[in-house]
């Protein structure tokens, strides 16, 4: 008994790790270590696998993720620029195409009120009469205006440019004359020693007197009315009057000394006039007005060509304007007692005869 109940000396340097089953077991690679082996299982027969050391793996990195607005376009690469452009491309469309629909919404516009203006007119009856507008006229001058004119009302809308532009040429044939007036005062008051610059002055103010209220009865008016009822009497009235205008236009483009006319004659020898120190601004001033006369004669020639194709378009004639004159001249009141009046003083003169 004693040899199994005998201790080690105390005095022996005994290490436990250094036993022959650690040592052997720690060297045996055939082993799993102690966190894989479970030592209360009893369905183990064979002895636990061998232990793998395994690396962690490592946690796959995270990028914030970008923030993209609403209006931001993203970027696909090719396909996303090419969507882009396509999209672009129908906005600019739409927008077009809504553009192209309020400019017809608008011509509908103004078109419905000049027909709602007309209907309102017509609605006052046959026998009302429309206040005369033009000239516009303060209402606490005694002169009165003596025609009535409402291009917009009257005229139909495919003209109505045309007849616009005339009304504006009329202004302008108006403001070129009394440029005309001024330059010749010029020549009167800065060229005193010119023997046709008092003559050409008091011409002068007989041009403009007398011009600018004729043309528009005389050329302005005609026109006016036979685009507003489609006259054959009238359109042939303004071929003829405006025709003779554009001749007097040209001479007055020319410029005969004595004549009235600041054209590039009288321009021309008043600028070169040496004698009289004002003679070089008094040239400049009337070398404008041949300028304004040689513009005013080029654009009459202009819409002279232009009312002619427009009146080519419509169904107005010569036979119609014949039918026309004489339609107004037997409905004329004036007329037909004048030839009333004619017959009967000569049918008295023929019984009243001696025989």
């Amino acid at each position: 008994m004693s040899k199994y109940t005998t201790f080690p000396d105390s005095a022996d340097d005994h290490n436990p790790f250094q036993d022959p089953s650690v040592t052997q077991h720690s060297s045996n690679t055939g082993y799993a270590t102690l966190d894989l082996y479970n030592p209360f299982d009893n369905n183990i027969t064979a002895p636990p696998p061998p232990y793998e050391a395994t690396s962690p793996a490592a946690p796959p990195a995270q990028t914030p993720p970008s923030r993209t607005t609403p209006t931001e376009p993203r970027n696909y690469g090719s396909n996303g620029t090419q969507s882009q452009s396509q999209s672009q491309s129908a906005v600019n469309a739409t927008t077009a195409d809504l553009l192209r629909k309020q400019e017809e919404l608008e011509k509908k516009a103004k078109e419905l009120e000049r027909r709602e203006r007309e209907l309102d007119a017509h609605a006052l009856g046959s026998g009302a009469s429309r206040l005369n507008n033009w000239p516009p006229l303060p209402s606490f001058c005694p002169v009165k205006p003596c025609f009535y004119q409402d291009i917009n009302l009257e005229i139909s809308q495919r003209f109505q440019r045309t007849v616009t532009t005339l009304y504006y040429y009329w202004m302008f044939t108006a403001c070129t004359l009394l440029f005309n007036l001024i330059s010749c005062l010029a020549m009167f008051c800065g060229q005193p020693s010119n023997v046709s610059a008092p003559v050409g002055f008091g011409f002068a103010i007989l041009w403009f007197l007398l011009f600018t209220p004729c043309s528009f009865v005389c050329w302005y008016r005609p026109v006016y009315k036979a685009f507003r009822s489609d006259s054959s009497f009238n359109f042939f009235a303004f071929f003829f009057v405006f025709f003779a205008q554009l001749v007097l236009y040209v001479i007055m483009a020319i410029g005969i000394p004595g004549w009235g006319f600041s054209g590039w004659i009288v321009s021309l020898a008043a600028l070169s006039d040496n004698s009289n120190k004002n003679g070089k601004a008094v040239g400049a001033i009337m070398l404008i007005s041949s300028v304004l006369f040689t513009a005013q004669a080029a654009m009459g020639v202009i819409l002279l060509k232009r009312v002619h194709s427009m009146y080519r378009q419509t169904e107005a004639s010569f036979e119609k304007a014949q039918a026309e004159f004489a339609t107004g001249v037997l409905s004329n009141q004036a007329v037909r007692q004048a030839a009333t009046n004619a017959t009967v003083s000569a049918a008295q003169g023929a019984f009243t005869a001696p025989r």
